[in-house]
Formats: C-alpha cells, structure tokens, sequence
C-alpha cells in the first residue's frame, strides 16, 4: 500500500568523514552539492539564461519515469497511445521527477535519507517513486525505485549530475575514462537511430552502450579520481559544455519508452542503483 508522509521544503545535510550531500527535495530531489574536504564537485548554480537550464542545469537529479528524450513526447504501452508536453522541442526530456517536490520515506540519518513522489499528470499511470541516498566516507550510493499503483506501464531511470570540469581555477581539466562496447549513432534530432556504430571521440552528447554494467571514471589529474557505476547498461554522456561534464547512467537508451520499454508491473517494480566512489592522491 502507498502510504503519504508529511512533506519537508528543506534541504538535507549529510555527513560521513569529509564529505557532504545535500539533498534538496523541493527541487525534484536532487543532489544540490557534493563537497569533499570542501571542494565542490557539481555545478551549484542554476542557469538563467535558458528556462530549460533552469530546471536541468545543476546538481544531480534522478530521470524518472523515463531517462533523456521521447520523440516529440509521443510513446505507447501496448495499444494505448500517449502524449507527454514537449519541454525541449521538439521532445519531452528527462522525467517528471525533476519539477517535483518529494517528501521524506523516512526519518533521515546523518548519512543516509530517503524520499519520494507520487506519479501524476502528465504521467498518465498511478505510481510511486523512490529514492534512497546512502553517503560513506568515500562513497555516495543512490538507489531509485518505481512502483505501479495498478496498471502496468513502461518506465526508465537514471541520473544527471552535472560535474564541474575544473575543481579549481587554475586545476586541470577533468578526463573521463570507459570502455563502452558500442555507441549508438545519433540521428539530426538527438535520437539514436537504432544503429550500432565504434566510440567516436567527443565532444559528445551521446548514449553508449555498456553490457556488463555501468563503469566510467572521472579524473581531476593530481586531486582526485571519481568511480561512477550502476548496475545499468546504458550511459549517456555530455561535455559540450564550458564548464560541465554529464555522466548519466540510464536504465534504457533515449527514447526507450518506445525502443527498449521495460514494464512496471504490481510484482516487478523497478529498481537500480549507482555509486560514485572517490580517491585522492
């Protein structure tokens, strides 16, 4: 049965070791900073130049019920149509998460916090999401969940962080590192294409893909390595941006509502999770 709790507007800060998380669940429950011994990791601030980056741009947010785009916001479950509002034209992007506000599943630790949000319009189907986040001294583990209240329906998950590409001014630029099976070619309207093709080097706003699991690396030479897995197979990354580098572990490719759908059912919620891992030197 899902069951309400009282809602919370305040960010919550936790602690382990050297680090600090703090979520913010009035902004679609994102991870609003991640400093280690003080150094900020994420991009901080919204973006007001655009009102898409204004939603998009910062922190660390879960896509959810899907992940990256649908094709001009039309999907189907089964023989049943749907349309979804077109937020970056001409597709729907990125969930519903991400503008809502999540209430507290649970009394928060110093380490560890978990929210969620009820499914609703524009989401045509009854659900419940969740969204553990478990911080240690050297690791941020987030597990996310989808429920069906009733009917079964097609979902994805996945997250966006923003990573700033320099830890500091003058540091050096971070390097990302994987070894992705494929990437999926990207069609003139951002879309996959359906055809597999070799990595191409960047500068990329593309989906690869990773069958054994979800494993990139971020490096900041000489401060830091940043371990990113999930136990997905799909990443899509993003470093078109000055300042901002996107590694996004997906549940399914963009537009995998209609490419790849994976039912939510009563007896199969979905659920996955992903770690980031650091060290210094």
């Amino acid at each position: 049965m899902l069951r309400s709790a009282p809602t919370t507007q305040s960010p919550v800060l936790l602690t382990a070791g050297d680090a600090e998380v703090t979520v913010l669940p009035a902004d679609g429950c994102r991870v609003g900073s991640l400093r280690l011994g003080g150094v900020e990791l994420l991009r901080t601030e919204r973006d007001p130049s655009t009102p898409a980056g204004d939603v998009f741009g910062h922190g660390s947010f879960a896509m959810v019920p899907w992940a990256g785009r649908v094709d001009r916001g039309r999907w189907r479950n089964g023989q049943v149509s749907h349309e979804l509002p077109i937020d970056m034209p001409p597709h729907a992007i990125h969930g519903t998460g991400v503008r809502a506000g999540w209430r507290p599943a649970s009394t928060p630790t110093a380490a560890s916090a978990a929210f969620y949000y009820d499914l609703a319009d524009p989401w045509p189907y009854a659900g419940r999401v969740t969204q553990l986040f478990e911080l240690t001294a050297d690791s941020l583990r987030t597990t996310l969940s989808v429920e069906t209240a009733a009917d079964s329906f097609p979902a994805q998950v996945g997250w966006h962080p923003w990573f700033r590409k320099r830890l500091r001014p003058d540091g050096a630029e971070a390097r990302l590192d994987f070894a992705p099976a494929w990437q999926e070619q990207r069609g003139p309207d951002h879309l996959p294409t359906g055809r597999r093709i070799a990595p191409l080097p960047g500068p990329r706003d593309d989906c690869f893909g990773l069958p054994d699991g979800v494993a990139a690396t971020l490096v900041w030479p000489g401060e830091l390595s940043l371990e990113i897995t999930a136990d997905l197979d799909w990443l899509v990354v993003y470093d078109e941006q000055r300042d901002a580098i996107c590694v996004e572990p997906q549940s399914g490719p963009p537009n995998g509502l209609n490419t790849a759908p994976r039912l939510v059912t009563l007896v199969d919620p979905l659920e996955a999770g992903t770690t980031w891992s650091w060290s210094r030197p």
